[in-house]
């Protein structure tokens, strides 16, 4: 997040992650290959992609906004098995 300069929506997304760490997922999408997409209603429509392994462990891939959703994903799928297994 060192490039994203609005301190608001930075906070906006710390929030979410603290969520998905306290088991509540919120706006979540399973999209394929075992990555899966957080999106964050306010701003510019923020994304974050993460893959699961297992139950309890999470690992944050990547993150973008919609206008770089395309790009982002097939950054997240490329990395996914790497992490996840």
């Amino acid at each position: 997040m060192t490039g994203l300069k609005d301190n608001k929506a930075k906070m906006n997304i710390l929030t979410r992650i603290e969520r998905v760490s306290l088991g509540n997922f919120g706006d979540c999408k399973f999209l394929r290959d075992s990555v899966y997409e957080l999106r964050i209603d306010k701003g510019k429509g923020y994304r974050v992609y993460f893959a699961r392994k297992g139950e309890k462990v999470i690992f944050l891939l990547c993150g973008g906004d919609k206008k770089s959703q395309n790009a982002d994903i097939q950054r997240a799928v490329k990395m996914a098995p790497a992490v996840a297994g």
